[in-house]
């Protein structure tokens, strides 16, 4: 794949690898978008007077790849709009401010490049639900359609205390019923989810970090070993009685939730929970144990979907070296310095005497990811590995 393949080829591409039913093609999903323009340097405006350049980069897939999403922080999706056209950031740096990248008018170029070149080999890619949107996962607050609409006859006294370990304790049936509609093995990957896969194929995933409960990394062929689910997951269940946490097997507790029953231990009859990490309990110690050394040795940070509101997961973009190169793909513009050495830098305001090293890609993350895959050289295999897991499950479910 060239850099002068066009995106009417990329689309044409994508949908045949990614089309289970008909359905999921990426010219539905993004109807409003001129896929006549060709992904090249050509399709940069360049008259563009706000320091940035749209790409005219198809939606990779899905049915709600034409709206805006942010993460509340466990991974659920909110529906707040249209999604912007693929847009990369060019700053406008104060003078005497250098960069990191050597090719500011087109920061991606210049990522790829550290990454061909072996000077980004050990990438941590921080991700939120916005990586998930793409898979059809159902939104949690949009009115009418949304997950907690379809929970309003259990009165919850607020949408997120059905996250919350107090009220699950007491009134655990409205967490089932939402653990029905999510529960992992329902949808598949997106093509950021494959993205990381490749990175982890290719040998340069040191870490992937995530917010979401989803393990659609999982499903997509990540080694556990390579992820650090920072609010925990349904990968795994224990009793949540103080004195027992007695361990359950994925597929007792999927059994369970799936004929409408409340899973008890068979040991001291307390709920059994799914390991993700409810408003009151402690984030997963793995968390912990691995983000000091991980973060030191990372040479490039991905951070993608993610509103960065939520802590201690929002700070960890703080912790790579200070001349670490990081990359945020994101519908919105999030997690911006106020002061030097806090946040994202993106038009080296505060880069003072330390080169700039933040690069931003408005837009879809499917979209991003192919768009990087396509500087990188690596269409072909990213397309080649999510249409490999679909040819698989059609297979398993003849």
């Amino acid at each position: 794949m060239t850099r002068e393949t066009s995106i009417d080829e990329l689309t044409k591409q994508l949908d045949e690898s990614l089309d289970l039913d008909g359905k999921h093609t990426s010219q539905e999903a993004t109807a409003a978008v001129d896929l006549g323009a060709a992904a090249d340097e050509d399709s940069v405006s360049d008259d563009l007077s706000d320091g940035e350049s749209t790409y005219s980069v198809p939606s990779a897939v899905g049915s709600l790849s034409s709206e805006d999403s942010s993460d509340d922080g466990i991974g659920r999706v909110e529906a707040t709009g249209p999604a912007p056209p693929l847009t990369v950031h060019r700053p406008s740096l104060p003078v005497g401010v250098t960069s990191i990248f050597a090719n500011t008018a087109s920061t991606i170029d210049s990522i790829a490049e550290m990454i061909k070149t072996g000077s980004a080999k050990s990438i941590i890619v921080m991700a939120g639900a916005g990586i998930s949107t793409d898979a059809g996962i159902p939104d949690f607050r949009s009115p009418g359609t949304g997950l907690y609409a379809n929970l309003q006859k259990y009165r919850l006294p607020y949408p997120e205390a059905i996250f919350t370990i107090d009220y699950f304790r007491r009134k655990p049936k409205p967490f089932f019923v939402l653990a029905k509609e999510l529960y992992p093995g329902q949808f598949v990957p997106t093509i950021s989810h494959f993205f990381v896969k490749l990175l982890a194929k290719r040998g340069l995933l040191h870490r992937h970090y995530t917010q979401n409960i989803d393990c659609l990394e999982r499903v997509a062929g990540v080694e556990s070993d390579l992820i650090v689910e920072a609010h925990g997951s349904f990968h795994a269940a224990h009793c949540i009685g103080s004195k027992c946490r007695k361990e359950f097997p994925q597929d007792w507790v999927r059994e369970k939730i799936f004929n409408d029953s409340i899973p008890h231990c068979d040991k001291c009859n307390s709920l059994v929970k799914p390991d993700i990490t409810f408003f009151g309990e402690g984030l997963p110690t793995r968390f912990f144990d691995l983000l000091e050394g991980d973060f030191a040795s990372c040479d490039l940070l991905i951070v993608m979907g993610t509103s960065l509101q939520v802590h201690p997961f929002a700070a960890l973009i703080n912790e790579v070296q200070s001349t670490t190169p990081r990359l945020l793909i994101n519908r919105e513009r999030v997690g911006e310095s106020k002061t030097r050495g806090m946040g994202f830098d993106f038009d080296g305001s505060f880069a003072g005497s330390m080169p700039h090293r933040d690069a931003l890609v408005l837009g879809d993350c499917d979209e991003a990811c192919l768009l990087l895959a396509d500087r990188l050289g690596w269409t072909d295999e990213l397309l080649g590995l999510r249409a490999a897991f679909i040819d698989k499950r059609k297979l398993e479910h003849i």
